[in-house]
């Protein structure tokens, strides 16, 4: 029998989730959150993998702001970045759902959402997560894409701290590739044939870690049933990565400290002392010595990390490589999804049609080396998998990749500037069609967009809101409840 894909639901009304669970049952193995937390909290025990995850944006402590699901987009993606992720949205919600595209989502579902529609748009999502994965199997060159002056000097001291025994540090924001960063530092030494394993800090619970690091004797705590090795016996003399390190439990820095000093640790319950051989290696998207004058990072742990430092550049600041990398990852997936053997939604595998990459035009080509990419690699592959999907053998305009882009139009969709507004117009034409002019419900409309724009360049943070728009927080609450009120927090 065909295993059914693990699909994640998060949403905090009961009602809407449990209709959701009910009608995608019967095609995948669900589980269900009501917040940001307790997702994470599931996901970190290690109890239910998704493949999928279906969120909405609005969840608790505050439903009627985007804030928790951007958070959670970032989240699932830093736990895994296989996991497809699918968007709930609102009809006024067009701008947040291009910032959760731009922070990694696969895929935007309006609300309310038909089930088969549904039901097609995940399985769509799961596709392009065996495409990407199968395209990343199949990409054995482990050197970077690009030729921008960056590039070329992250590939510079790639090649020459490769070779290295020390650990390395690498840093940069999340989306960047420095696992692959990583990769290439292993895959450039003599450590090749050695094993590579990789743990992110960040998804996994804090009492794992140490377990999981440096395994555990038989009866250590409750379910080891057997003596276990962990991350450092298993590398061998291969390479840990280990991502988002600035994650790492302050009470377990000294014991990863030990190893770095001179290879020692011990399995949790035993007493002997073991030697590991592995390269360190690790990765943070925060910036440690910030991390280190807060106290939440020991100092000596950080120069031990950093004895090579590698930056890792964002996506903006390496212009016409972005192009490239566009090029490439349209040319891995179109290949992919021509000759792999993907399932459909009975788990059966069916021949894919020879396809033709989508083409961009000159106007949409300088379009996009104009965007920014806030989400990076991770946002660009995303965006050319979507165009992959919709666009293949056409091609694709500005108007069409403006819709993929979260960008300040994005902003203007929910806030038209304010010299566009024609007044006389507006009332003209409600005359012309027989329709009462409401002054009262076009002021409420107008007002609500300035407040929905400011709460979106505040990131969600109603104070700041308030500050801009020249409110009390109070008030600002207040007229969102007569505004909208079926948007404020639940009881």
């Amino acid at each position: 029998m065909q295993t059914k894909p693990s699909l994640l639901i998060v949403d905090d009304d009961p009602l809407i989730a449990e209709s959701l669970s009910f009608a995608l049952e019967p095609d995948f193995d669900i589980a269900v959150a009501e917040s940001r937390a307790s997702a994470m909290a599931l996901l970190k025990s290690g109890k239910f993998t998704p493949a999928l995850a279906l969120i909405d944006l609005g969840l608790p402590p505050l439903p009627h702001l985007p804030t928790e699901g951007f958070r959670l987009v970032g989240d699932l993606l830093a736990y895994s970045a296989h996991i497809r992720v699918l968007v709930l949205t609102g009809q006024n919600e067009a701008a947040n759902g291009r910032r959760a595209r731009a922070l990694g989502a696969a895929e935007l579902v309006p609300k309310p959402c038909d089930p088969a529609h549904l039901k097609r748009q995940l399985f769509a999502a799961l596709r392009g997560q065996n495409t990407e994965t199968s395209a990343a199997r199949d990409a054995q060159n482990y050197d970077l894409i690009g030729d921008s002056q960056p590039i070329r000097q992250l590939r510079a001291q790639i090649d020459t701290y490769a070779s290295s025994m020390y650990p390395a540090l690498i840093e940069g924001e999340s989306g960047t590739g420095k696992e692959r960063v990583a990769a290439a530092l292993h895959h450039l030494s003599a450590r090749a044939k050695q094993p590579f394993f990789a743990l992110n800090c960040a998804a996994i619970s804090a009492n794992l870690v140490e377990p999981t690091l440096f395994g555990y004797a038989k009866g250590a705590f409750t379910g080891a049933a057997s003596a276990t090795s962990g991350y450092f016996e298993d590398a061998g003399e291969g390479t840990l990565f280990l991502d988002e390190i600035g994650e790492l439990p302050l009470d377990l820095q000294p014991k990863l400290l030990r190893v770095l000093e001179n290879g020692e640790f011990q399995r949790v319950g035993e007493t002997q002392t073991r030697k590991s051989k592995a390269r360190i290696i690790a990765a943070t998207n925060r910036d440690l010595k910030a991390e280190v004058k807060a106290g939440r990072f020991r100092a000596d742990l950080f120069h031990r990390l950093s004895v090579f430092s590698l930056q890792v550049p964002p996506l903006r600041d390496l212009g016409p490589d972005k192009l490239k990398l566009m090029e490439h990852y349209r040319t891995l997936l179109n290949h992919q999804s021509t000759n792999a053997q993907l399932p459909n939604r009975t788990g059966q595998a069916d021949p894919q049609p020879v396809a033709q990459p989508f083409i961009i035009d000159h106007a949409a080509r300088e379009a996009w080396l104009q965007y920014s990419f806030p989400g990076n690699v991770r946002e660009l592959k995303n965006i050319v998998i979507r165009l992959t999907a919709k666009y293949a053998g056409y091609v694709v305009g500005v108007d069409e990749l403006l819709q993929e882009f979260d960008t300040p139009a994005a902003r203007d969709a929910i806030l038209p500037p304010l010299q566009t507004l024609n007044p006389r117009a507006d009332i003209e034409s409600a005359v012309a069609a027989s329709n009462a002019f409401s002054l009262d419900q076009k002021l409420a409309e107008l007002e609500l967009q300035y407040i929905d724009a400011a709460i979106a360049i505040s990131q969600g943070s109603m104070t700041q809101a308030a500050k801009l728009l020249g409110l009390s927080r109070s008030t600002l609450y207040s007229r969102l409840d007569v505004l909208r009120p079926s948007q404020q927090p639940r009881p």
